[in-house]
Formats: structure tokens, sequence, C-alpha cells
């Protein structure tokens, strides 16, 4: 009798914690690609060179590969408890010269790519917990040593 009640036992833990659906199971924000903010789209403008528009955007996260003349920033963010918001922006160039926008997805919106406060590894005020040694090198010891 014993022996059953053991092996109920143990088999009604082992589905328990083998579910995870009973238990809550951390999941964060899954960021990809360029961030596209209204900013930035606001300081676009037809006739910008490819250096300008690389200091308002970034380095673009795909040349078309047959033409040289096309950068596509893509964003998509996957929400960890809510949907996928997806954008993309495909920029046209002529003669080094910005020519064509197109924007694809939800390009309204921002996004808020700030941690959440609660549960996790982030900590307050940047402090170390008791007894942890910060271990970071600091810029002032490399610049006060001469270079022979």
């Amino acid at each position: 009798m014993q022996n059953l009640i053991k092996i109920v036992i143990f088999s009604l833990v082992l589905v328990l914690v083998s579910g995870c659906s009973y238990l809550s199971v951390y999941k964060r924000d899954l960021p990809q690609g360029n961030l596209i903010t209204q900013d930035m789209l606001a300081q676009l403008e037809l006739g910008m060179s490819r250096e300008q528009v690389q200091y308002v955007m970034g380095s673009p996260l795909l040349e078309a590969p047959f033409n040289g003349n096309q950068w596509d920033y893509v964003f998509r963010l996957d929400e960890a408890y809510g949907g996928v918001i997806y954008k993309r922006l495909t920029l046209t160039f002529d003669n080094d010269r910005l020519v064509d926008i197109q924007t694809f997805g939800d390009l309204d919106t921002n996004v808020d790519l700030k941690p959440e406060s609660g549960p996790g590894p982030a900590m307050q005020d940047n402090a170390l917990p008791e007894g942890v040694i910060d271990a970071t090198p600091s810029r002032t010891t490399f610049q006060d040593e001469p270079i022979e």
C-alpha cells in the first residue's frame, strides 16, 4: 500500500513539473533588426546622400544583392505576452541620392525597448549585491600611464 502511494505521489509530481503550463515560464520581448522610429522617418528627405541616410538611420540590415541602390531596414519585435510588431523601410537610391521611400507594417507606433521592472536579472540603481567585487576596468587606469 505504501509503495502504491509513493508511486502515485511521484507520478503526480512528475506530471506537474514536466507540464510547465502550471508553472509560469519567464518570457521576454525579442527585438530583431533595425529600430525604426518616427523621429528617424521625419528626418528622411528625398535627395539625401547615402552618408546622410546612414547617419539618420544607421547601417541597413539588408542591401539588395542584385541591386546596390536599394537598402532595407527591417524591425521585428516578438512581444513575450503579446503579438508581433513588424516594420520595414525600403530606400532606393539613384546616383547616390535618395529617390524613393517605401514603408510596410505599423510604422506609426513607437516601440519602447526599455527593460520592465519586476523579477529578473536587472539590478536597481546599478548597485552590486553585497560581497560582489566590480572587476570592470576603469578608463583612467590606462590614460595615466605614459606610452613608450
